[in-house]
């Protein structure tokens, strides 16, 4: 939480000495386990502010709150990009992450860890759309300082999504079911009718396409894991 508010502020002060635009990666996190589907920047979110997530959520929200106060007060040229769930190649293997633990567990001939049913639901946004939302949202006027949701309103539910990983690799693993973690989030789909409409965004990738690039890098990177060597084409 003191990360996400006094960096924040930190690097608030200085954009504002230095009269430079500035962008706050904030996430679809701060509309908690969302009781509306897709989630509108207008929607005000259902978070558990005393829970195990809080201090992310929170964080995000509050620092959010700074960007609006330093343009409302100071003019300060500001962007807020609420990020939905994004993957691609030079993801960490072991960051968590449901994609990229799919893919590595699967590589290695592990059984997939689903965390509950597995009917929760995600919306996956390859990295190459996300950044070029980004670039778009720095690039547009003062008058987009209001967050944007950026994300892939493509819904799928996280057993989908491991068996798509399992065709791809025709893999034979089986799931794992484990408990579900505290205020862990049923929907994530995100709304982008404002992204649409103020930087001509939308995803481009699909969520197979998007997989194919991101299993191969992780098949070159365990390659390299086990070898000490790249191998060259």
């Amino acid at each position: 939480f003191r990360t996400c508010v006094i960096g924040s502020m930190n690097m608030l002060d200085l954009a504002k000495n230095k009269t430079a635009r500035i962008l706050q990666a904030s996430t679809s996190e701060v509309y908690g386990d969302p009781r509306v589907t897709p989630q509108s920047e207008a929607y005000l979110g259902n978070v558990n502010t005393c829970g195990p997530r809080a201090c992310y959520d929170e964080g995000k929200r509050g620092a959010e709150t700074l960007f609006h106060d330093y343009a409302r007060m100071f003019g300060l040229s500001t962007r807020t990009a609420r990020i939905f769930n994004t993957y691609g190649p030079r993801m960490a293997p072991d960051d968590g992450r449901v994609v990229s633990n799919f893919i590595v567990q699967a590589l290695l001939g592990e059984n997939l860890t689903i965390h509950g049913t597995g009917l929760q639901t995600r919306s996956f946004c390859y990295v190459d759309d996300l950044v070029e939302g980004l670039m778009r949202l720095m690039a547009a006027p003062d008058t987009c300082s209001a967050p944007v949701n950026l994300g892939n309103p493509k819904e799928f539910t996280v057993l989908e999504l491991a068996e798509l990983v399992r065709q791809k690799l025709g893999s034979a693993v089986s799931y794992v079911h484990i408990d579900l973690p505290t205020d862990d989030p049923q929907q994530r789909k995100p709304d982008i009718s404002r992204a649409q409409a103020q930087l001509g965004w939308r995803p481009e990738v699909s969520l197979s396409v998007g997989l194919d690039r991101t299993i191969r890098y992780f098949e070159e990177q365990l390659a390299i894991d086990r070898t000490g060597f790249r191998a060259v084409a």
